[in-house]
């Protein structure tokens, strides 16, 4: 790709296929009572509907990531829309439970491979500097007005359409964008030379990644004790065990090189989105229940309730962090943004039935997006600073894998400290008050890791020179 309006369209197709993905994670929640109406789910399987995407997203992130690199970009990248989006609409067409599961299961593996690749895009299309920062920045603004928009968008398409729009809008979408991207994406891909796909690595990872993320969802119902939940968490961490050995002494194409961990920013940078990722992804959830449940919001107006969110993120992204990024070190503002968003949710936590709308909703949104849209580019920078672009796929598979687990696993640890069973609204109110601050606890961890991250002012400063 070469010149500035390929450069655009590089970030065009990055942001739609990123704000797909994340935006896919979050609109089914306000759904779900709909489907469970409709379809005549059973309500023990009705969270297989989120965890069928979740299972297959997250397992596969390190092979997708991966494939880019191997397989070039353009063919990876048409091709994983191509699934998510058929998936979509066959999701959207479904007349039994089995068929919503298996298309949710499908758009999770269209997922793995775009969510990887739309970072990949701009790493290997932006070099480290300004630009890149600008490119990322409008790319973390997206992604996070979409995990607002989803929960959003979804309420308001429930309530005025149907559930199953929530999926087929996503044709509309994908179909234009894999036609653009067959267009403009170059066919080149990272190796000059042809090398084979880590397969033993790709299956370990995929296994270990899949049973970790199963054994943590079964947390949210059974105890950590429970077979059914320590059998998948045991067997995931015999299988991390066993990609670990085969990566590090036998695999000639490593799926993770182990050089990428030589990088300042690879490991302390990913215990980082670990935590991140422990703190944003359970406030849609219980968002969402605190709007349906204590204040007793319909569908429309719990999606509307999340405006602020994605309107703030938005505005912090696009507008403060590009300006900010010039003259504070990354660390200092990811620390800032913790620090700010725990805030917020600890105001959060003050919820109860009588609240209004605007020191019950709008007023922590307001903190809790802002610190959110201040740390989340300075740690994507930070993770993705000194990669070379033949392990941009990789080191972005990596990211994204840390991220995911980590939301999964800072939701099953939070639901162990509420109850989301039926009760008062002044009870439920109490309880997810508790996941509130247990988040904001996770933030303030997130705050104190960053004095042991990279300094990344001074390498933007000196690209810009």
């Amino acid at each position: 790709m070469q010149g500035r309006s390929a450069a655009v369209t590089a970030l065009a197709l990055a942001c739609a296929a990123h704000f797909l993905v994340v935006f896919d994670v979050s609109v089914m929640t306000v759904a779900l009572p709909s489907i469970q109406s409709d379809l005549g789910f059973a309500p023990e399987s009705l969270q297989w509907v989120v965890s069928g995407y979740t299972l297959a997203f997250a397992g596969l992130l390190l092979l997708g990531g991966r494939l880019a690199d191997l397989y070039g970009h353009r063919r990876v990248f048409v091709s994983g829309l191509a699934v998510f989006t058929v998936a979509s609409l066959i999701g959207g067409l479904a007349v039994t439970p089995a068929m919503l599961i298996a298309a949710r299961a499908a758009q999770g593996i269209g997922a793995a491979v775009l969510a990887p690749l739309s970072l990949t895009l701009l790493t290997t299309t932006f070099p480290e500097g300004p630009r890149r920062t600008r490119a990322l920045t409008i790319w973390t603004a997206v992604g996070l007005a979409g995990g607002a928009s989803g929960n959003m968008l979804g309420g308001v398409l429930t309530e005025y359409l149907s559930w199953r729009s929530v999926l087929l809008i996503n044709v509309p979408i994908g179909v234009p964008a894999m036609l653009l991207a067959v267009r403009v994406i170059a066919r080149r891909t990272g190796p000059q030379r042809r090398v084979r796909l880590d397969l033993p690595g790709a299956v370990l990872a995929t296994a270990a990644l899949t049973l970790l993320t199963l054994g943590v969802a079964q947390a949210h119902t059974h105890a950590w004790s429970d077979p059914r939940t320590a059998l998948p968490l045991l067997g995931g961490l015999a299988a991390l065990a066993a990609f670990a050995v085969v990566e590090t002494r036998y695999a000639p194409t490593p799926l993770i090189p182990p050089r990428l961990f030589g990088l300042p920013g690879i490991g302390w940078g990913n215990l980082a989105m670990l935590l991140a990722g422990a703190s944003q992804v359970p406030v849609w959830y219980f968002l969402t229940l605190t709007m349906q449940d204590v204040l007793h919001y319909s569908a429309a107006q719990t999606g509307l309730g999340f405006l602020p969110h994605a309107v703030v993120m938005l505005v912090v992204g696009l507008r403060l962090i590009p300006w900010l990024m010039q003259r504070v070190q990354a660390r200092t503002l990811i620390a800032a943004g913790a620090l700010i968003a725990a805030s917020g949710f600890w105001w959060q936590s003050a919820i109860t039935p009588d609240s209004g709308y605007l020191t019950g909703i709008f007023g922590p949104a307001v903190a809790i997006s802002l610190g959110g849209g201040l740390l989340s580019t300075p740690l994507i920078t930070t993770v993705t600073a000194g990669v070379d672009s033949a392990d941009a796929g990789a080191a972005s598979g990596l990211m994204n894998t840390t991220r995911q687990f980590g939301g999964a696993f800072g939701l099953a640890v939070v639901l162990t400290l509420t109850t989301t069973a039926s009760g008062t609204p002044a009870a439920l109110a109490e309880s997810y008050g508790n996941a509130f601050q247990a988040i904001a606890v996770i933030l303030l961890a997130l705050a104190a890791l960053t004095p042991v991250l990279p300094v990344l002012r001074e390498r933007q400063h000196a690209a810009q020179r």
